[in-house]
């Protein structure tokens, strides 16, 4: 089955599920000025200004400009395709009319950037054209639809978030065993690059890299510090394949002449991580709001003796790296309720944290994990022992 089809498919059951009778997303320009959600439910992309108009019943109904029409007509996503010539406003009034919802969801959020595609002008757009009838009204945000629509992964997209964290997975055994000190950050980032380009696919993002202490993790792009025995090398990495990613992090330490193995800090703090992942891991299951796994997280890392992260847990993956929709972190504001939001079933999120040791560097690991009512099911391999070089 197509995938966009199937997302309809599971957009219409949600929308029936939560009684919204309308999704309404509006789009133009799409390579320019792209709807995070439009991927979910169309394969085409549009100039003119288009609106797709979903509903619970599966009468579906796009609303397209001329030169975009044939594209849709062909592809059959859509039963009713609607053609404008000149003014939208008055096929889309007469759509609304047919359909007469009592609400209608439209892609505006304060919480979730992937709910949150409706430009500023493209909403004063609907108000006027919505002008003089009841529809202004009826309007709400389509943020729980768009998460649980993002969140609720089919089979084909678990199959390809597998092969995205296996592809990445591979990618980091060909890269590590080459990695010598002296290197710098950004010839490590290129090295791993290189084995994720010879793949056939490409990188999910820019590849960051920590040599020992020397930067900061975070989001922060590959230095010339170069790599030093005695030192952990840190890197974060991830692999686009067919629309999907992975998001991993991966350590190796390279050992001083004459050490026999890494220091027992080093040991300690790696087991602290790993158990963590493994504990707080199980907790990924249907129906645990994400607050509730973070703060098991940062209980095992206290009682360690170790400093909380100052970050979320994991958050959700698929056509995005940040994919929206619930989250595992905790209770702050910036937030908002995504942290409140149980888990479903097959969902997709990472789980991420480290402990960073003054002079040796970040010992942070990141898995992709899928929701099962057994708890989190790794998408591909996990790191379990510690490199050493």
């Amino acid at each position: 089955m197509n995938l966009v089809k199937e997302k309809i498919a599971q957009a219409e059951e949600i929308l029936a599920e939560l009684e919204i009778d309308l999704w309404l997303t509006l789009a133009r320009e799409a390579e320019s000025v792209p709807d995070p959600a439009a991927s979910l439910i169309s394969d085409q992309s549009v100039c003119w200004l288009t609106a797709f108009f979903i509903t619970p019943g599966g009468a579906n109904t796009v609303l397209v400009g001329g030169v975009d029409a044939p594209d849709y007509e062909r592809s059959g996503l859509y039963p009713n395709v609607v053609i404008y010539r000149e003014d939208v406003g008055e096929r889309m009034r007469s759509i609304l009319a047919g359909i007469d919802p009592r609400q209608i969801a439209i892609n505006f959020s304060k919480s979730s950037y992937t709910a949150d595609g409706l430009s500023h002008g493209l909403y004063l757009m609907l108000q006027e054209y919505l002008e003089g009838t009841a529809y202004g009204e009826r309007l709400l945000s389509a943020e729980k639809v768009i998460a649980l629509l993002r969140g609720r992964k089919t089979p084909l997209e678990i199959e390809r978030l597998r092969r995205a964290a296996a592809m990445a997975d591979h990618a980091w055994e060909a890269t590590w065993p080459q990695i010598e000190a002296g290197m710098t950050e950004s010839q490590i980032a290129a090295l791993l690059e290189n084995a994720i380009l010879s793949q056939g696919v490409t990188p999910a993002f820019e590849t960051i890299v920590n040599a020992g202490s020397k930067t900061a993790p975070g989001h922060g792009s590959p230095t010339e510090a170069p790599l030093e025995k005695g030192e952990l090398l840190h890197v974060d990495f991830g692999v686009r394949y067919r629309d999907y990613c992975s998001d991993i992090q991966r350590v190796v330490y390279l050992r001083r002449d004459g050490e026999t193995g890494p220091p027992d800090q080093l040991v300690r703090a790696f087991a602290c991580v790993r158990k963590v992942i493994e504990t707080a891991g199980e907790a990924y299951r249907p129906g645990r709001p994400g607050h509730t796994i973070d703060a098991l997280a940062r209980q095992i890392l206290t009682d360690a003796g170790y400093p909380e992260y100052n970050h979320a847990l994991g958050h959700q993956i698929g056509q995005s790296v940040h994919d929206g929709g619930a989250l595992v972190g905790p209770p702050w504001k910036r937030y908002g309720e995504m942290v409140q939001m149980p888990l479903e079933e097959n969902s997709s999120f990472t789980i991420e944290l480290g402990i960073t040791l003054d002079g040796i560097g970040h010992v942070s690991l990141e898995e992709d994990l899928l929701v099962t009512s057994r708890g989190g099911a790794s998408l591909g391999p996990q790191q379990t022992e510690l490199a050493v070089i």
